[in-house]
């Protein structure tokens, strides 16, 4: 008795609309289901459930007039139990996160927060659908960097028959048996980098960089030896800096040469307080001096349309979409369970129904064709099916007992429109595979209620 009544809470039968968010990500970020789609997985499902368990926990008061049969009004389940599991499933959705790097700990814990804030505050007010809609597109990012950033590590491969497995065409690489071993990056901020997944070159080349006189000689030829010079013809003795900078441009080698004969790019200062401000700084100045300002850039801007901050967290930019439509589609069901205790509200299946048709209409015409384009397409026959009906049934008749269906049936067609997503991304298999959860969900639903 004491295990249904935390299967009501849990709302277990909704659980197998979660793991095709994943799935769904690391196939739009063209690689295979790895180690670490199966975290992204775990953490996703315990995320999940810990909202289902807070939810049950912040409307306990309007449960017990609303809803009296729910586990706890009707004294199944202490306030107390419910709370305390839904932060053990919070801590434990982030430990998992946390084993698949540090990107996916980042994208977990706004997951987390999402969640929290919608249960405790967002719920009832104008913000709620769509932060409902924002946690759903938040877990398909979550799954694609998860599985992305472990493929990177391992040397992972993108699904067969996808874009990017079509794309890869670099030959491979022979290297000789007697070629040296790459070595370890020497120094702090090389290994940082390292760990981080990020270059060490940049750290080597400074290593490598000539002495510190030479540098500024080459940078700041005609400002120093030109001052030297201006205060002799002047008949004044040279100023110690201006006398220092004399014997560093005259240890230089060639390069001084050469740079002072372009004297238009650092024109000659007077003497006083202005003298460097004439210097070039950050980007300008390593462009000048002929170095790479392309980093500067590329640090700062990220992979062309993909905001800095999902970039700098390893987002690929394949998986906004797919997370975009599922956040809708999500924000439309969102949006007709808040009428389905009292009913009464055609506007919002009306809505729901469209954005399923627009929905349907963009995941069912993927821009590849192939075996993938086809699988997507009948999936995408069959998400607006499942969820068009019952927000159908629901717009015709607003009751609260169809309301509730429309709600019920737009929870389930999640799994078909996660495996339409799938098979748009080039992975048809996976799509046929989140769909091997339908059965399991409609079995599981006629025991345990998912709204």
């Amino acid at each position: 008795m004491r295990l249904r009544a935390w299967a009501e809470l849990l709302r277990v039968s909704a659980l197998f609309t979660v793991p095709g968010d994943a799935l769904a990500g690391a196939a739009s970020a063209g690689v295979r289901p790895n180690r670490g789609t199966a975290l992204a997985v775990g953490a996703s499902l315990c995320l999940y459930e810990a909202g289902m368990a807070l939810n049950d926990w912040a409307d306990r008061d309007e449960d017990a007039r609303e809803r009296p049969h729910r586990p706890i009004p009707s004294g199944r389940i202490t306030p107390n139990a419910a709370l305390t599991a839904a932060g053990a499933l919070t801590a434990t959705g982030l430990f998992l996160a946390s084993r698949a790097g540090r990107p996916t700990l980042a994208l977990s814990t706004a997951l987390a927060a999402t969640v929290w804030a919608y249960d405790l505050r967002l719920k009832h007010t104008a913000a709620g659908p769509a932060a409902m809609g924002a946690a759903r597109a938040l877990d398909v990012l979550m799954g694609a960097t998860a599985t992305l950033s472990t493929s990177r590590r391992t040397g992972g491969t993108p699904p067969a028959g996808s874009a990017a497995a079509r794309s890869r065409t670099t030959p491979s690489v022979v290297v000789p048996r007697d070629a040296p071993a790459p070595s370890e990056p020497q120094g702090v901020p090389a290994r940082l980098s390292s760990w981080a997944g990020g270059p060490t070159e940049p750290f080597a080349s400074r290593r490598a960089a000539p002495p510190t006189h030479t540098r500024l000689a080459e940078l700041l030829p005609s400002a120093w030896t030109g001052g030297s010079a201006s205060a002799a013809r002047q008949g004044r003795t040279s100023t110690p800096l201006e006398t220092l900078a004399s014997k560093l441009a005259a240890s230089a080698p060639q390069p001084v040469a050469a740079a002072t004969a372009s004297t238009a790019r650092f024109p000659v200062p007077s003497a006083g307080r202005d003298l460097w401000a004439h210097v070039p700084r950050g980007r300008t100045a390593v462009a000048r001096a002929g170095g790479p300002a392309e980093a500067f850039a590329s640090r700062r801007a990220g992979p062309p349309g993909l905001p800095a901050w999902l970039a700098r967290a390893g987002v690929p930019r394949g998986a906004l979409l797919p997370a975009a439509l599922l956040g809708v589609h999500t924000l439309a069901v969102t949006t007709v369970s808040r009428r389905e205790v009292y009913g009464g509200s055609v506007g919002a299946p009306v809505a729901a129904l469209a954005v399923t048709g627009v929905l349907a209409g963009v995941v069912g015409r993927p821009r590849d064709p192939g075996v993938g384009a086809v699988v997507a397409g009948g999936l995408a026959a069959l998400y607006a099916g499942t969820a068009g009906r019952a927000f159908l049934h629901a717009a015709l008749n607003p009751s609260p007992q169809l309301t509730q269906r429309a709600v019920g049936g737009g929870i389930r067609a999640m799994i078909p429109f996660q495996a339409a997503l799938a098979a748009r991304g080039g992975a048809p298999g996976i799509g046929l595979a989140v769909m091997g959860l339908v059965p399991l969900a409609r079995k599981l639903a006629k025991r345990v209620s998912m709204t």
